[in-house]
């Protein structure tokens, strides 16, 4: 049985909250827990956020049934509806002018027999909890990420470098995309959390795991509230899902 906890606040800084999340009822079919971030100006990430989660439901809702449910199968039903909420979110940028270059992160977690697969696109992150440990499941798809990855900068200079929102993949800023899919065990007692760079930016990964495990119920308004207390310069959503 899984249990899901989320929380998303405009933070402190912010005049609209461009996050978007989706959380299943646990008695749904297909268990889905989502997030988005969106960004573009006037209120063009809201509107690119909320569309590219409704636009991935449907569809994988629509089409879990006639898939075989095996992991191939699931992960390409993933990326299919990635590329599809791509696809909408970028033709309805391009209907009007203030919508232009409109986009959005994506991270998709459906659970089904103890795995967890997953969507991702952007630098919203998807960590695992299993006993001790805390790992992070996503690769951020930013600049200063791939910095680290060529060996330019550390870990540690690539949280307060000054390029650390520049995207080098959304989704909706071009036709086509190429999301990260895989899959991942999720036992009984993990816990993934899955959350907007408003919460990363300013509550570190050792702090994420520490509130997590104390109590799932209580942790997306706890990390929300500590994100709001360091300045909360972003939108900050979390979402916490169990296996009980």
């Amino acid at each position: 049985m899984i249990k899901a906890y989320a929380k998303s606040d405009i933070g402190k800084v912010r005049e609209i909250n461009q996050d978007s999340y989706y959380i299943s009822d646990s008695i749904d079919e297909v268990q889905l827990y989502m997030l988005a971030d969106g960004m573009g100006g006037y209120n063009g990430g809201e509107i690119a956020s909320k569309l590219a989660i409704q636009t991935a439901k449907s569809y994988i809702e629509n089409n879990f049934k006639q898939i075989e449910k095996d992991k191939d199968s699931i992960i390409q039903l993933l990326a299919s509806s990635m590329e599809y909420a791509n696809m909408i979110v970028f033709e309805k940028s391009k209907e009007n002018k203030e919508l232009e270059g409109m986009g959005t992160t994506l991270e998709i977690c459906l659970i089904y027999n103890n795995k967890a697969f997953i969507g991702h696109i952007g630098d919203s992150r998807i960590y695992r909890i299993r006993k001790e440990f805390i790992r992070k499941l996503t690769q951020d798809h930013s600049y200063v990420q791939k910095l680290v990855k060529d060996g330019k900068i550390t870990q540690e200079e690539a949280v307060h470098h000054p390029q650390k929102n520049m995207l080098m993949k959304a989704l909706g800023c071009n036709a086509f995309v190429e999301p990260d899919v895989m899959v991942k065990g999720f036992l009984k007692d993990d816990i993934i959390v899955i959350n907007s760079d408003g919460l990363t930016n300013l509550v570190d990964q050792e702090e994420i795991f520490k509130i997590a495990k104390k109590n799932i119920e209580q942790a997306p308004k706890e990390l929300v509230k500590l994100a709001n207390d360091r300045g909360g310069y972003d939108n900050i959503t979390v979402v916490i899902i169990k296996n009980i």
